[in-house]
């Protein structure tokens, strides 16, 4: 006898293989065989009252509030628990329903249908990026002199700067980087702005000559429309802009000139993230924030295949959220981007394993391979050699007998 703790629909598909069932048998019995939790925030005594008992019906449960059936709670929250084939069922039975339960019904089946997908092409201005085979990597390098890591490059202009940056980038590139991001204003914690000027003296003749000879993608970081605008311009085919779009400006440079964007999620500015940090409900509050701007990105003309999100590691979050956020990162699925993950060499592995920031490589390693194991499709980190290995075997144990 043996007792199974699958969660991927790959290695129960497998499991049924091996057993030898017909293959209309697996297609009939596979979502039947995974289970699970869906919460729902706040939802009036009436609706939660109905979906129990629907829930019930159909051999599943709905747990909620003490009172609600009563009437005595007037809100609950709500955690679902049954298997897929359950939830597609339960979408049929409240679609008609009223009370907003059929509003509730599409959204169910829009998030899980999110939730699975995993068939990501990223649409580039010059080409595509397929994030769906494995996760790919994203190299760092920082055009600054204050950069929280010690790597910044940026001492002047001058040719041999060029040279240095022009050389990292290809031995990036060489060790398995898949897109080159270039910064050019600190995002570390406490970091003071610079001038517009200055940081498009650090990027643009960067952007242009890496664009000239290699060729990954290059993504520019910043949350300056007019940098990202004079960057795209050079070459660049991704804005990462570490505001979240906030500043609607971005938006319309980012539509007009077909570009990539990456979306964080990033409490407060640079300069005050880490001093007041407060959330309702962690992972509730990024995804909201992220699936408000994504509406609004899409709204305004960017594409949705050209979106990637980030929950922030490390921007206005103290180091027990960064760990939940690893944690839990295939909660964030359901948004249906791929998922973009930033922790290389953050203080929150400093506080964790009592290290310097030139000591954070292993703790680094460790956090992007479970990143990748709960959906991290881009993990961003500065030592890629390191990082590209670890990936690799990672991958070669996941689709072991496959």
């Amino acid at each position: 006898m043996r007792i199974f703790a699958f969660s991927s629909r790959d290695e129960i598909q497998k499991l049924m293989h091996d057993i030898g069932v017909d293959p209309y048998g697996i297609k009939i019995m596979l979502p039947k065989a995974q289970t699970f939790l869906i919460r729902l925030n706040s939802v009036n005594n009436i609706c939660a009252n109905i979906l129990k008992q629907e829930m019930l019906s159909i051999g599943a449960e709905a747990a909620i509030a003490r009172g609600t059936l009563t009437g005595k709670v007037k809100k609950t929250d709500i955690l679902l628990i049954g298997s897929l084939a359950q939830f597609k069922q339960l979408c049929q039975k409240i679609k008609l329903q009223p009370f907003g339960l059929d509003k509730l019904s599409e959204e169910l089946d829009i998030n899980i249908k999110n939730y699975f997908k995993d068939n990501y092409i990223l649409s580039l201005k010059k080409s595509s990026l397929n994030l769906s085979k494995k996760t790919r990597i994203m190299g760092i390098i920082n055009l600054t002199p204050d950069s929280f890591s010690g790597d910044g490059l940026y001492n002047s202009n001058s040719g041999s700067c060029l040279e240095l940056v022009l050389t990292k980038a290809k031995k990036m590139v060489a060790d398995g980087a898949d897109i080159i991001d270039l910064g050019g204003q600190s995002s570390r914690p406490g970091a003071k702005n610079i001038s517009i000027k200055e940081e498009l003296l650090r990027t643009v003749p960067v952007v242009k000559l890496l664009a000239k000879n290699i060729n990954q993608p290059i993504s520019i970081d910043t949350a300056r429309p007019e940098v990202a605008q004079a960057c795209l311009d050079s070459g660049a085919q991704i804005v990462n802009d570490v505001s979240g779009l906030r500043d609607r400006s971005m938006i319309k440079v980012a539509a007009q000139y077909k570009a990539a964007v990456v979306i964080m999620h990033m409490q407060g500015t640079p300069l005050t993230m880490q001093k007041e940090i407060k959330y309702h409900s962690l992972i509730d509050d990024i995804a909201q924030y992220l699936k408000n701007t994504i509406d609004s990105a899409q709204d305004a003309g960017i594409k949705p295949d050209k979106i990637i999100v980030d929950p922030g590691i490390g921007f206005g979050k103290k180091p027990e959220h960064d760990l939940e956020i690893i944690k839990r990162l295939s909660e964030f699925k359901n948004l249906g981007k791929p998922i973009l993950i930033g922790t290389s060499r953050k203080s929150f592995i400093g506080k964790v394993l009592g290290t310097n920031v030139d000591e954070r490589s292993c703790g680094t390693l460790a956090t992007c391979v479970i990143a990748a194991q709960n959906g991290a499709n881009i993990v961003r980190v500065h030592n890629v050699k390191e990082a590209s290995q670890s990936l690799k075997m990672t991958n070669a144990i996941k689709n072991a007998n496959a």
